[in-house]
């Protein structure tokens, strides 16, 4: 573990930290400051903090706006974290911030580009108190493309994902969550870490943007190379594997994905389709139309559920369409317990370590100016 001692101007995280207390978190011994709100900043520091970082939050007077949405909003983003309650427009509220930055390994923003130079919260304006600092901007369109509002849907509209997401002749939809914000979250806590493994300090840019454009990887390298528009097809369809995508059953929705032609010739001989014309991952893709109709017309022999038990010991990819709560249920051992809440606990599992899960901070409960 980092001891108080190795704090400052060249404290950085050892190559070994296994011989930190019992139990402690692969990243023990880490400090991280978070300058943020509502998701993407602070679901990033999270994750660090459930890996055993020390991560507080650095909150205005009035608190991150997500203590505005509701205790459990709060709770589900800031669990395990302190909090130092800062007023930076202020002359002691940057004292402050520096006293903080000489014993931090790593800062991370989450704010619109003109607010994080203002507040002096880059490597170059935080150089002078800490040379091995790692900055880390969490912006919407980049540190030099302005402050035009970025908020999940808006940059989902703007990146394609919007366009194409939905039935071929509907409207553009969305997700029911953040998928860019919490997407941003993971890849910023990724340049973080790897910033800090480098042992140097330094300036660290991520964009929901960037991140969004990233994720359309195989969509939008056929759009580069080949000329290839992305198209919706029907049952959010896979574009290149058939048959891959949501069927209706006799009760419910099925969720099927069959890439190779194992997985098509196992779940063929269950479902009885007997046509030799689909046997290739070409042919299917070919002759997507009928491949579609003879394996809607095949599960309207069952359930959702029943297809599910069916082919799931065949190891064919395969779920009914569940509900949130449903899900939840059916997933026991990734709801914790953070103090008064119950939450779904960390993604990443480390050998040998089980998370402590701490409550979310009260605003200020751990000083301020």
């Amino acid at each position: 573990m980092i001891g108080a001692g190795e704090a400052g101007r060249g404290g950085q995280p050892g190559a070994d930290r296994s011989k930190g207390a019992a139990g402690a978190g692969p990243l023990a011994g880490l400090r991280v400051l978070e300058v943020g709100h509502i998701l993407a900043g602070p679901y990033a520091t999270m994750l660090l903090a459930d890996l055993g970082a020390e991560v507080t939050k650095v909150e205005p007077p009035g608190g991150d706006l997500s203590r505005q949405v509701s205790d459990s909003y709060f709770a589900s983003l800031n669990r395990g974290k302190r909090s130092v309650r800062l007023d930076l427009t202020t002359p002691a509220g940057q004292d402050r911030l520096h006293t903080l930055v000489r014993e931090a390994h790593a800062l991370l923003v989450n704010l619109k580009p003109s607010a994080i130079r203002r507040f002096g919260l880059t490597y170059e304006a935080l150089k002078p108190y800490n040379e091995r600092l790692v900055c880390v901007a969490l912006t919407g369109w980049g540190m030099d493309a302005g402050d035009e509002p970025a908020f999940d849907y808006v940059v989902q509209a703007a990146t394609g994902v919007a366009a194409m997401t939905g039935e071929p002749d509907g409207p553009p939809l969305l997700p029911g969550y953040s998928s860019a914000d919490n997407s941003a979250g993971l890849t910023a806590a990724l340049g973080l870490l790897a910033h800090v493994h480098s042992g140097r300090g330094g300036q660290v840019e991520v964009s929901l943007r960037d991140v969004m454009l990233s994720q359309l990887n195989y969509r939008a390298a056929a759009w580069l190379n080949d000329g290839t528009p992305p198209r919706r097809l029907p049952g959010g369809a896979h574009s290149f594997y058939v048959p891959a995508q949501l069927f209706p059953t006799a009760e419910g929705h099925l969720a099927l994905f069959v890439t190779h032609d194992t997985f098509w010739r196992a779940f063929a001989a269950e479902a009885g389709i007997d046509e030799p014309a689909f046997a290739t991952m070409a042919q299917r893709a070919a002759r997507r139309e009928d491949v579609v109709a003879a394996v809607t017309k095949a599960l309207a022999a069952d359930t959702a559920a029943g297809w599910e038990a069916r082919l799931r010991p065949l190891r064919i990819p395969a779920a009914a369409v569940r509900t949130l709560p449903e899900a939840l249920a059916a997933a026991p051992d990734a709801v914790v317990e953070a103090g008064d809440f119950r939450l779904v606990g960390s993604p990443i599992r480390v050998g040998g370590h089980e998370p402590s899960y701490g409550p979310p901070p009260r605003l200020g409960e751990h000083g301020g100016d």
